[in-house]
């Protein structure tokens, strides 16, 4: 067995990015990862901007100032500010070059079209300079940049429509084993509903991989090795639920290396998720989770998770770690590492009995509170 931070080192140095490109519509490109570095092709902001609503002045000795215009978001005009000028200006606006302050309107009190200032203002406050955000021909974002609803807005605002992406890996399901029924079936004696399929896709779906496809199998070894075999060749990246141990009826890794798949390391000494095993053809990546839910997921998260983010070139992902103090009554035995499941709030960990509650994604250190 090797140690969990081995299998990931391991994981990561065989999760090569993906050669593969495509086009996306920024609108749809949310989680994917940039293929090349995005050049604006604008400054942002592209004038001068007002930050607040008030007056444009063109600053002068007195107090006083005659206001001569006014300026509303999205107005083309560009005003000749001479001295002791002003114009009542909106958030967002353009502000004339020839004004070099904005004064909030809280601090002014108008008469007719006189302007007065409570007091002394600063040149060039209230004002977002040309460029403050980013300057054309500046790197908006970096290659392997994972788009989010945040850089998705920010490429629109400079007018970006399109990017080139790392395309995302097509993904096979396979879940194997006689006991296995679909939910909606009468259960019989010695069955149990089939959960990991919906599961593991779910997560994929939940990190925006959506080209996958579920296959099931009974435990005979033929078919084991049809479905393996279809599988690696159709698909980027295979996730097998159960059959990876030793039992009589535990036919993947032997059906894995009749396909001469290359074994990268079978087992972990971790719990849950021991008997967890991770394999390559070519460029193709196998993983054989654990047929228990609790155990296939936290295998997914640690290990299935990072290859996936590596693989579509996501160079800022990494597996999240915190440390909390622990108000729960856990004593850890043995010597492996172990990954519980609980709720994690404002410093503290309450370990939860029920294996799908917590954030999966959340690896703790925790000490108990004395």
């Amino acid at each position: 067995m090797i140690s969990v931070e081995q299998a990931l080192k391991i994981v990561i140095k065989n999760s090569s990015i993906t050669e593969q490109t495509e086009l996306k519509t920024v609108s749809n490109a949310l989680g994917y990862a940039l293929s090349n570095d995005i050049i604006s092709q604008i400054s942002m902001p592209p004038f001068q901007q007002s930050a607040m609503d008030g007056y444009a002045i063109h600053f002068h000795d007195s107090l006083i100032y005659k206001i001569v215009g006014e300026i509303k978001a999205g107005d083309k005009n560009q005003p000749e500010l001479q001295k002791g000028e002003a114009v009542r200006i909106f958030t967002g606006a353009p502000v004339p070059n020839s004004s070099n302050c904005v004064v909030i309107q809280e601090n002014t009190s108008v008469n007719e079209n006189l302007l007065t200032l409570d007091s002394e203002v600063q040149l060039m406050a209230n004002i977002r300079p040309l460029g403050e955000q980013i300057s054309k021909n500046d790197v908006a974002l970096k290659k392997g940049s994972l788009l989010t609803p945040a850089s998705i807005a920010f490429l629109t605002s400079l007018g970006i429509t399109e990017v080139k992406v790392h395309k995302k890996p097509s993904i096979a399901i396979i879940v194997t084993g006689n006991e296995l029924i679909e939910p909606g079936q009468l259960l019989e004696y010695g069955q149990i509903y089939e959960s990991n399929a919906i599961m593991i896709s779910s997560a994929l779906k939940s990190q925006g991989f959506n080209d996958t496809n579920i296959y099931k199998v009974k435990d005979d070894y033929n078919d084991t090795v049809d479905i393996l075999k279809s599988s690696i060749a159709h698909h980027d990246l295979v996730i097998i639920s159960g059959g990876i141990s030793v039992g009589d009826y535990d036919f993947v890794g032997k059906a894995l290396h009749e396909l001469n798949v290359e074994e990268l390391f079978y087992k972990v000494k971790q719990k849950p998720g021991k008997p967890l095993y991770f394999g390559k053809k070519d460029k193709k990546l196998i993983f054989a989770l654990p047929g228990n839910p609790s155990a296939a997921l936290s295998c997914f998260y640690i290990y299935v998770q990072t290859a996936l983010n590596h693989l579509i070139g996501n160079i800022g992902f990494n597996l999240t770690r915190t440390t909390g103090i622990s108000k729960s009554n856990y004593t850890k035995k043995g010597h492996r590492s172990q990954f519980l499941k609980a709720i994690f709030n404002n410093g503290f960990v309450m370990i939860s009995t029920f294996w799908c509650r917590g954030k999966h994604r959340l690896r703790l250190d925790f000490h108990k509170l004395s």
